[in-house]
């Protein structure tokens, strides 16, 4: 394999897809396919990205119609079978939406849009997404949502916490997961979750928007770069 290819799903109302695509393609051995909501063929991606936006509108709620895409039919398919997908903001509603991960995501408890840079702890550097990471490394990465208050119910929770599948939890500056630092009220301040077999991953934040340090913060491209590693090996 000389090459490692990203595919990313479009769907209408998404937004961060372009930015997606390049935070991607600025890896000299990545290829990038825009995957088109109405297409059965993920084009031989290699990983699937679900990118931030507003899919068909956020009508009913966010990620509850993109879940019917007949794309999704592929992308759950090869979730699967063990291949990365990873899901961002609203990619991340709608990996819960069409079941590949657990839980739910509600209106942020101010109920306000959250739009900054936020910390966030590295919970499991242990999957393909986070390798390059360090335990308890603290990321500023940017978030922009509505609907970001992650909620399960506690049973759940101790599962997630059980099989190690709370991947990243907001907190401060230090490290130090708070009730200040939890701006959306997320439970147990998870901002990013995987399934249990640790190949698919969903978050709020936006790893592709601190892709560089022009954009304030590069501590984004390690996932991407983490994920063309696991591909190669």
């Amino acid at each position: 394999m000389d090459t490692v290819t990203i595919g990313v799903v479009v769907f209408p109302g998404s937004n961060c897809d372009h930015d997606t695509e390049y935070a991607a393609a600025s890896f000299s051995n990545v290829t990038t396919r825009m995957l088109w909501h109405k297409e059965h063929d993920l084009q031989g991606s290699d990983v699937v990205i679900l990118p931030g936006g507003f899919s068909y509108g956020d009508y009913l709620r966010a990620g509850s119609i993109a879940k019917f895409s007949p794309i999704m039919q592929e992308v759950v398919a090869f979730a699967e079978k063990g291949r990365p997908v990873l899901g961002i903001c609203n990619g991340f509603q709608v990996l819960l939406e069409c079941g590949l991960l657990e839980g739910a995501l509600s209106r942020n408890k101010d109920k306000k849009f959250i739009c900054r840079q936020m910390h966030l702890r590295v919970e499991n550097n242990r999957t393909m997404f986070t390798s390059l990471y360090g335990e308890h490394e603290v990321l500023t990465l940017p978030v922009a949502h509505g609907e970001g208050n992650y909620y399960a119910p506690e049973k759940t929770i101790e599962s997630l916490e059980e099989h190690d599948q709370v991947v990243f939890r907001y907190c401060d500056p230090f490290g130090s997961v708070t009730e200040e630092a939890n701006l959306n009220g997320s439970v147990s301040s998870i901002a990013g979750i995987a399934n249990r077999e640790k190949n698919v991953l969903g978050l709020m934040p936006h790893p592709e928007r601190a892709s560089d340090f022009l954009l304030g913060s590069n501590d984004g491209s390690k996932m991407f770069r983490g994920l063309i590693e696991y591909v190669f090996r």
